[in-house]
C-alpha cells in the first residue's frame, strides 16, 4: 500500500474545515468527543482550523476508561488550542426518562439496539442543541469504512452532521492522521468502541471482522474461488453490512407523483 502524504492531508482537511465555515457564515465547530480515534482526529483537525470549537462529551452509562480517554483528549487539546473548550452534558438522567417514558418491552437483541440507537441520537439532539445555541456547525466523526462501506453508524445520530471531514479516509489512515497529530497513547491503542452499549465491547464484536479486513474486503473485485476461508468469510461479512444498511448511505426516498396527477 502507497504510503499516504499524511501532513499534506492534514492540511489539506483543516483549510477545508476553515474554507467551509467561512462561506456558510457559521462561528465554529461542535464535537461530540467519546474516547475513540476517529472523534478525536476529527476534533482536533477542527482546532487546527484556528475557530472556536467547543468538544462535547456525552456519557451515556458510559465504561470508566472511556469516559478517562475523552476527558484526556479534551485536557490535550485545550492545552494546545486556545480555541478549544469543553462542555460536559450528563444524559445517564434524560434516557433513564426515556425508558421510563415508552411502553415497556422484552428484553431482546432488538431491543438492545433500538437503544444504542436511542443513545446516538440524544447525542444528536445535544450536539444540535449547542450548535443553534452558538451558530456552530456539528462537524461528523465517521470514516470512509463505517460511512460508505458498511453502514456503521446510527441514522439521525452520529450519522446526522453538518460536514464530514474524515468520511473520505479509511480506519488505518485515521490512525495514520492521529499519530501525526499527537493523539494521546490511550485513545491510538484503545480497540475501536462505538460505546453505546454501557460497556467495553468492540466494534470488532459488533461486526466480525477487523477494519483492516474490512478496508481490503471494500476495495476487493478479484476471483474469489482463489480465497482463504477467512477472506471469503469477511466478504460475506462486509457484503451483509452493505447491503443491509444501504438505506442509511442512499438519499432518502421521495415518491415522484406525476405532473398530470397534481393538476387541478
Amino acid at each position: 500500500m502507497q504510503k499516504m502524504k499524511t501532513n499534506e492531508v492534514i492540511q489539506l482537511i483543516t483549510d477545508w474545515l476553515r474554507n467551509y465555515i467561512e462561506k456558510s457564515n457559521a462561528k465554529g465547530f461542535v464535537a461530540g468527543v467519546s474516547g475513540g480515534i476517529d472523534s478525536a482526529v476529527t476534533s482536533t483537525l477542527a482546532a487546527r482550523t484556528g475557530l472556536p470549537l467547543l468538544c462535547v462529551d456525552m456519557p451515556i452509562y458510559q465504561s470508566k476508561n472511556q469516559v478517562t480517554r475523552t476527558q484526556d483528549h479534551i485536557a490535550f487539546l485545550k492545552e494546545n488550542f486556545p480555541n478549544a473548550s469543553s462542555q460536559e452534558v450528563e444524559l445517564t438522567p434524560v434516557f433513564d426518562q426515556f425508558l421510563q417514558s415508552v411502553p415497556k418491552a422484552e428484553d431482546t437483541p432488538q431491543r438492545e439496539m433500538s437503544l444504542a440507537n436511542t443513545r446516538a441520537r440524544l447525542r444528536m439532539t445535544t450536539l444540535y442543541y449547542f450548535a443553534a445555541l452558538y451558530k456552530y456547525l456539528v462537524v461528523g466523526t465517521g470514516n470512509k469504512v463505517e460511512d460508505f462501506g458498511i453502514g456503521f453508524f446510527t441514522k439521525y445520530g452520529d450519522g446526522g452532521v453538518d460536514l464530514s471531514p474524515i468520511a473520505d479516509l479509511n480506519k488505518t489512515q485515521v490512525y495514520q492522521l492521529g499519530k501525526e497529530l499527537g493523539i494521546i497513547e490511550s485513545i491510538m491503542q484503545a480497540k475501536p468502541t462505538d460505546g453505546l452499549w454501557g460497556d467495553d465491547r468492540t466494534d470488532e464484536d459488533q461486526i466480525g471482522a477487523t477494519y483492516p479486513e474490512l478496508e481490503w474486503a471494500m476495495e476487493f473485485n478479484g476471483d474469489e474461488s482463489k480465497l482463504i476461508p477467512r477472506k471469503r468469510e469477511v466478504l460475506k461479512i462486509y457484503r451483509h453490512y452493505h447491503n443491509a444498511n444501504r438505506h442509511k448511505m442512499l438519499p432518502i426516498p421521495v415518491c415522484k407523483i406525476p405532473g398530470e396527477l397534481k393538476k387541478v
